[in-house]
């Protein structure tokens, strides 16, 4: 029997972030997705071609855990707490979407237009994803940490380079979707 529920509301899932995150602080580790790349390629062999990858991954194994929450968590989240309702969009957000080439706008988790596999394994597809994975890593490198573990870590611990950094991955975001997204579609 497969009930759908609601997903969780913020007054339920940020205490739990926070809870983590005092945690996390209380054991002097940081959280963030980047972290887990760099100990993922180490493992993998990477520390024999760049010094950025020479160091003790055991000691940085624990926040693997993250990994591998973030795919349980997303699986049961799609799977079991998704109420199937279509996301509310603001309806110039929808003619805007629709004026690039995206027909449903809001009906699915992401666009099909993007993320079905005709369109990821096209030319304009893969030099996208190859592009696109090469800026973020160069992007994460430089910033030192990504969105997650700037906004969530680096926030809650006060940290000024993060503000500095959350303000502009936001930035970014912004430039993307409002000049250089509509230039790709």
């Amino acid at each position: 029997m497969n009930y759908i529920l609601n997903p969780w509301p913020w007054y339920v899932s940020g205490p739990l972030i926070a809870i983590v995150m005092a945690f996390l602080l209380y054991f002097g580790k940081t959280f963030g997705m980047s972290s887990n790349l760099r100990t993922m390629c180490t493992i993998m062999g990477a520390d024999k071609f760049s010094n950025f990858f020479k160091f003790n991954w055991k000691d940085e194994s624990w926040n693997l855990t993250v990994v591998a929450g973030a795919i349980i968590g997303g699986f049961i989240a799609t799977h079991y707490l998704s109420n199937d309702s279509v996301t509310d969009l603001n309806p110039t957000t929808i003619t805007e979407l629709q004026h690039m080439g995206f027909e449903n706008a809001g009906a699915d988790l992401v666009p099909q237009e993007m993320y079905n596999m005709e369109a990821i394994t096209s030319t304009k597809g893969v030099l996208l994803l190859i592009i696109g994975g090469l800026l973020v890593g160069f992007g994460t490198r430089y910033a030192g940490g990504c969105t997650s573990g700037h906004a969530i870590t680096g926030l809650s611990s006060l940290q000024k380079p993060s503000l500095i950094a959350v303000i502009g991955f936001f930035i970014g975001g912004l430039i993307m979707t409002n000049f250089i997204l509509p230039l790709i579609f």
